[in-house]
């Protein structure tokens, strides 16, 4: 054997030790290819949420006739004042005063309820007697409060509907 072919068999077999050594064979998955993959995903997420959300509709624009037409203002209706004799697990009375106003989209839905406003002040006076003082405090309290009675009326009301319930005044004693 001569010196150059000595010489290339060593370095090709030292080519081979250095790269298996160095690291071994690089798989399927290298440590870059999950980055790219990775970034790639996010980029096609962000896209399709960024497409359904509607950034790439063309605006709508509203007709001079659409323009004109006035907003019809809803109808309200304010029930009698209420006072509740709230539960307390302190030993004395404690009293919830209430003034509400309910909130309805016309007129003839105002005519339909009207008939069932007894069994309306009915519902909320047994719920309003389960509640404790701590059930009404802060904002939550209040928002929980006047989501519970709206979902209330409309189950008595139903199948006509009262967008909202309006406090026009809640004491707390």
């Amino acid at each position: 054997m001569s010196e150059d072919t000595a010489s290339d068999i060593a370095e090709g077999e030292g080519a081979e030790d250095d790269g298996e050594e160095g690291g071994a064979k690089k798989g399927l998955f290298t440590q870059k290819k999950i980055f790219m993959l990775v970034g790639i995903l996010a980029l096609l997420a962000g896209g399709g949420g960024v497409w359904f959300m509607g950034y790439f509709d063309e605006p709508v624009e509203m007709s001079e006739a659409e323009m004109d037409v006035p907003a019809v203002p809803p109808v309200f209706h304010e029930l009698d004042e209420m006072t509740v004799n709230i539960a307390g697990n302190e030993g004395r009375a404690q009293f919830l005063r209430l003034e509400i106003s309910l909130e309805v989209v016309d007129q003839e839905t105002l005519d339909l309820i009207k008939p069932v406003l007894p069994r309306v002040v009915d519902t909320f006076q047994t719920y309003l007697r389960e509640l404790r003082k701590a059930d009404l405090e802060g904002s939550a309290g209040i928002y929980r409060l006047k989501e519970e009675l709206l979902r209330r009326i409309n189950l008595a009301v139903y199948p006509a509907s009262v967008d909202d319930v309006l406090f026009r005044q809640l004491l707390l004693q």
